[in-house]
């Protein structure tokens, strides 16, 4: 951190501490659970299974919240006031003094904790194998009305609002230059924030490119993107309920995310089951202790409804179409790593329409929508590669 951002009373240490009062609460909540007879069918097309939510709740009912804290308060994590609102990050600095600034965004269901095996490996490559040309200083902010971050009290924090507060903070920590990561919403702000600031954003590395086929493509589409565009439509139709009730009535949700820990464990572990690889051959997906973590982060900071009227808003910003996506270019040097579990799959051609300069288009064999839970190691090695372009002799 420069001698300036270390010494700017916007920024300050944040340690994290729950009250033991709030624990008690919850496992109260825990215990006096109500759930509802089982589904009627033997799969998952009624949504979560009550024999899966009841593991899910029993893991939560074992978990010890002081030892995700004392985890996450051995990683640099502090808050600052941007654009009206403290927003929450760890911030990691390299031992390596060429490191490479970058910014790591999370999205929904998820949380910071996204990142959290990635933070080591990426800051001191050297303790982990790797080379000490590809080091990073890491900062991954929570969203507003995510994790510690505040939450809004009024509308208008969007991908948009988001990425110029990122910029602001970068620009506080002392990082005139840096790169850029996100996938879910995420990549929706990385994307936004290479595009307001380019001379500054030296890349960008997406698992989930933000861009759609035109309706020449859904006419004329090769086998490979038939496929995509049957998996994204399924997608629409039969996956994405919970995206338009939080697209229109977040708070009317909102009251029961806040109300029941049962609720909010079926409402955010349904996704991590339905968006992961759960082939055993990939690692399982995202594990139910992983899982927990994230949701009594949610529970714990009370972010079930702010986060889903993070829907609500953004909804109201995204572009509506292809064209729109098109007129919206980002023209700094792009990376896309594609999971074969992305529910939102994307083909390159539709991605090079929007992204103008893209260097690398990777499709991997394994891991979905949360690499850094499922394939950690896999996620580093795509963002270390990602970003060698901008590296002294890169090119």
């Amino acid at each position: 951190m420069s001698e300036h951002a270390a010494t700017t009373p916007e920024i300050e240490p944040f340690p994290v501490h729950v009250p033991d009062r709030d624990l008690a609460d919850l496992h109260a909540r825990l215990d006096a659970t109500r759930l509802p007879e089982p589904e009627t069918v033997p799969d998952t097309s009624q949504g979560v299974r009550v024999d899966r939510l009841r593991t899910v709740l029993d893991a939560w009912r074992r978990h010890d919240w002081r030892a995700t804290e004392a985890r996450w308060n051995a990683i640099p994590h502090y808050r600052a006031r941007l654009d009206g609102l403290r927003i929450a990050f760890w911030h990691v600095r390299s031992p390596e003094p060429a490191a490479l600034p970058l910014v790591l965004t999370h999205g929904w269901p998820g949380s910071v904790l996204e990142f959290e095996d990635v933070i080591g490996p990426l800051t001191d490559p050297v303790a982990h194998g790797g080379s000490a040309g590809d080091a990073f200083h890491v900062v991954v902010p929570a969203l507003p009305g995510f994790g510690f971050s505040d939450r809004p009290s009024e509308p208008g924090w969007n991908p948009a609002r988001t990425a110029r507060a990122w910029a602001g903070l970068m620009t506080a920590l002392g990082y005139e230059r840096f790169g850029a990561h996100g996938g879910d919403w995420g990549a929706f702000v990385s994307t936004e924030l290479a595009r307001q600031a380019p001379e500054r954003t030296v890349g960008l590395h997406l698992t989930m490119p933000i861009a759609s086929p035109l309706p020449d493509d859904r006419r004329a589409p090769d086998l490979a993107e038939r496929r995509m565009l049957e998996r994204r439509d399924t997608h629409l139709a039969d996956g994405y309920g919970f995206g338009m009730i939080m697209n229109t009535r977040p708070q009317t949700l909102g009251y029961s995310l806040l109300d029941s820990p049962a609720g909010l464990a079926a409402w955010l572990g349904e996704k991590f089951d339905a968006y992961s690889d759960t082939r055993p051959e990939a690692g399982g997906g995202v594990s139910v202790a992983q899982q927990v973590d994230d949701i009594a982060l949610y529970w714990l900071t009370r972010t079930g409804a702010s986060s889903a009227r993070w829907y609500w808003e953004a909804i109201r910003w995204v572009p509506r179409s292809a064209e729109e996506e098109n007129a919206r270019p980002v023209t700094v040097p792009t990376a896309c790593s594609l999971f074969p579990a992305e529910p939102w799959p994307t083909a390159r051609r539709w991605a090079e329409r929007r992204y103008r300069d893209l260097r690398s288009w990777h499709e991997l064999d394994r891991g979905g929508h949360f690499p850094g839970l499922e394939q950690p190691s896999l996620l580093v090695a795509e963002i270390r590669a990602a970003f060698r372009h901008a590296r002294p002799g890169g090119g």
